[in-house]
């Protein structure tokens, strides 16, 4: 039960006006009494008790019209009342753990499957999308197990097993495409379709918005898999002082499948240069290279087709292609990778006369047995002990004797430990996690994969309760394809650019956004984000940073005058441009918090107070319905939120949401900047009021342009870096920051003061953290 000092101050200063089902805000402090009388082993008792100390502790309650509250009290019921709900938490914790059970990701499967069998293949695209919570995909709470997940878990499954075991046996052949341009082009004179015409030896391309315009029917590929694919090419009736935007794409091309597939984008200009791309192509697919820029002028073909010589009479630009290569590789690794993977030190041969493998041995079983015993320490990322492996140990003797050949036997047996619950779940328990679970949290965080040989050595070795370990293996991970993972991943999930395509902003009023666009401002993002790590940069970067990275088309986008070369990212310096600078500027996510056509300053307020300054914002009280203030005569957003605001329910909230939302108002839903509001439809729109960003923060301190608000968010250091601890923490260990975390935040972010709170230094600080140790 609470604390007297505690209890005591409620009856005293809030049961007045917090009694009962009515009291305000539907917030009954007597039934939240009752609910512990007898400890807090319900989460929502819990959840009640530590909005009650988080809004005593921000000075929202008691409310100002109170009366002066005695400063003694307080700080007696804040210090006991922590004290109690910390201690009741941790018991709890210790005894149950911090974690219920949680399963790998979809992405975290592909990932463990691919490396465990040493094939790369999309296997997500197998299963349904996953629910995320707060932005999180791995939210332990939050994953349902059905009959119907079991029945994908087997088909992705049986897809990887299929793909090895072909692969093993050597059978994906490497094809080789080498295409000059009479071969891109597909149209001779008189016909009219929506391929490439020969022009001056090249095949060429005009610029046009018609859909699969550029498609290449002769690189339609039978068999799905990884490609290299090199472009020579040149840009003609270029645009003076720029280049041309171009986009590779695949997919069936024809109007019955209009779904196309990214695989990149380039500048071309007058001078041929070669492109390179790695892409996933499905079976069946083909190839569409075309023109896909917004800023040029763009020709008009009747019929939906093209037909020879059309294009030039229109003096648009165009794309020249001079040659294509298309050419199978294996990113997972070689047939040889394969069958290390599948056999080991087993001596197999494959007969391709009875299409079977052969073992050659003189003790089949024990071999056998071995192999999987080999397997199974992998597959479930821990030793395995007789008792476990047994029962897959008798399924493959049952095989065996049933006449099954060994490497089929072998298969089954395979496909039976990775349905295990011990592969498919994080194998975890209360208290301080042994070195092998520490590694497969290491390295799921990291990697979104299981742990890799040298981390798997150190946990044998009993290596990681080292502190000073764990940090160096961290850094080892946080390198090349790690890193690449760690930032795709992190913050696809941290900053929602996962919902990048999920609206589309409206041609008509964005007339300069095309989707070369789109991917450069993620490519922006993910870049910002690598640098920020390799470079250990502070967390207040995060918020203001003097630096991004560009290439022409972007640049071009945001405004800023700047001498890059073609198809080239460079880290460019801000200084002249205090538009931007910081996360919160970049144009994914601007667009991942805006609905395509207009922008909501609660929308992003909410969004800025919850990913980047760690400003909680509650749910809305249970009993009270969302509102509709009366907003007739308002003209403007502020005008709208100023009468939401008067409604006494919505106000504390709204002096944390919309200092940020305003601020932000300054940038229009695809992401530039605007100095007046658009008003109208779809069909016409015109210049309407001014964007007026001043506001006040909810301390009172008050700013009048982004810019201001900006420098005044990025002030408060320690905020922003226990806020992205506290991101780190949730992505690593599937479940949010608990009250009783909040003393490791507070060491992690006093640990790393001065690395003037590196990004970097926070995860080290994370993965050594209290919280991501234990269970």
């Amino acid at each position: 039960m609470p604390p007297k000092v505690t209890a005591d101050f409620l009856q005293t200063h809030c049961l007045d006006c917090h009694d009962g089902d009515s009291g305000e805000g539907g917030f009954g402090l007597d039934v939240i009494l009752g609910e512990s009388a007898h400890g807090l082993p319900d989460p929502k008792a819990m959840h009640h008790w530590v909005r009650v100390f988080d809004r005593v502790n921000d000075g929202e309650m008691p409310p100002d019209d109170y009366g002066e509250v005695d400063a003694k009290q307080k700080a007696k019921f804040l210090k006991r009342t922590f004290q109690w709900l910390d201690q009741t938490q941790s018991q709890q914790i210790a005894r149950e753990g911090r974690v219920p059970s949680r399963r790998l990701t979809n992405l975290q499967l592909e990932n463990t499957l691919c490396d465990l069998l040493s094939v790369d293949i999309p296997l997500r695209r197998l299963m349904p999308q996953e629910q995320r919570t707060e932005g999180f995909r791995n939210i332990a709470e939050a994953q349902a197990m059905s009959h119907y997940y079991l029945q994908d878990h087997l088909t992705v499954v049986d897809a990887a097993l299929d793909a090895a075991f072909e692969r093993a046996e050597d059978r994906t052949a490497g094809l080789e495409l080498e295409m000059p341009p009479e071969r891109i082009a597909n149209k001779r004179k008189g016909q009219r379709n929506r391929d490439p015409e020969m022009r001056q030896d090249a095949a060429v391309v005009w610029a046009c918005d018609m859909s699969f315009y550029g498609r290449i029917s002769n690189s339609r590929l039978r068999d799905a898999g990884w490609y290299d694919i090199t472009l020579n090419a040149s840009a003609i009736k270029l645009p003076k002082d720029r280049g041309l935007w171009c986009t590779v794409r695949s997919g069936e091309c024809v109007s019955r499948a209009p779904l196309m597939s990214w695989i990149g984008s380039f500048e071309a200009t007058e001078t041929p240069a070669e492109y390179h791309f790695t892409a996933w192509i499905e079976a069946d697919h083909m190839l569409e290279i075309t023109v896909t820029d917004s800023m040029v002028e763009k020709a008009r073909f009747q019929g939906g087709q093209v037909g020879f010589g059309e294009g030039e009479p229109q003096d648009v630009p165009g794309l020249a292609m001079h040659s294509l290569s298309i050419r199978r590789v294996f990113p997972g690794g070689e047939v040889s990778d394969v069958r290390q993977s599948l056999f080991g030190d087993l001596k197999v041969r494959f007969d391709k006369k009875s299409k079977r493998w052969e073992l050659e041995s003189e003790a089949p079983q024990a071999d056998l047995n071995r192999q999987l015993k080999r397997f199974a320490d992998r597959a479930f990322r821990q030793p395995v002990s007789a008792e476990q492996l047994r029962p897959y140990e008798q399924a493959l003797h049952v095989a065996l004797e049933n006449g099954v050949a060994s490497a089929q036997a072998l298969r089954q047996a395979y496909r039976a430990l990775l349905c295990s619950p011990r592969f498919v779940y994080f194998q975890e328990h209360p208290g301080r996690l042994d070195d092998h679970a520490v590694a497969t949290r290491l390295s799921y965080l990291l990697t979104g994969s299981m742990p890799d040989a040298a981390l798997r050595k150190a946990a044998d070795r009993g290596e990681l309760r080292d502190p000073q370990t764990i940090m160096e293996h961290t850094r080892r991970l946080l390198q090349g394809d790690g890193l690449e993972h760690f930032v795709t991943d992190f913050a696809d999930q941290w900053l929602d650019l996962a919902d990048i395509d999920f609206t589309e902003p409206d041609r008509r009023r964005f007339r300069e956004f095309d989707q070369v666009v789109q991917h450069a401002m993620l490519e922006e993002t993910r870049r910002f984000l690598n640098t920020m790590l390799v470079e250990n940069r502070p967390a207040r970067d995060l918020v203001d940073a003097d630096f991004t990275w560009l290439n022409n088309r972007l640049a071009e986008y945001y405004d800023i005058d700047c001498s890059l070369e073609p198809s080239q990212w460079t880290l460019v310096s801000l200084a002249d441009h205090p538009r931007r600078g910081g996360l919160m500027t970049q144009g994914a996510i601007l667009k991942v918090t805006a609905n395509g056509t207009n922008t909501s300053p609660v929308v992003r307020g909410v969004w800025v107070c919850d990913r980047l300054l760690g400003v909680p914002i509650p749910d809305p009280p249970e009993n009270v319905p969302a509102i509709e203030p009366d907003t007739r005569g308002t003209t403007t957003v502020r005008e709208m939120l100023e009468k939401h605001r008067s409604q006494v329910e919505c106000a504390a909230c709204h002096s944390r949401i919309d200092p940020p939302g305003f601020a932000l108002e300054h940038f229009n839903a695809a992401g530039q900047w605007r100095d007046r509001y658009r008003i109208g439809n779809k069909r016409s729109s015109k210049e309407g009021p001014e964007v007026d960003s001043a506001y006040q923060l909810a301390d009172g301190r008050e700013f009048d342009s982004f810019m201001e608000f900006r420098d005044l968010a990025a002030t408060d250091h320690d905020r922003v870096a226990r806020n992205f601890a506290a991101k780190v923490l949730t992505y690593a260990t599937g479940r949010e920051p608990t009250f009783a975390d909040r003393k490791a935040l507070d060491e992690i972010v006093a640990e790393t003061e001065e690395q003037q709170h590196g990004v970097r230094s926070l995860i080290e600080a994370v993965v050594t953290s209290q919280p991501f140790l234990n269970q």
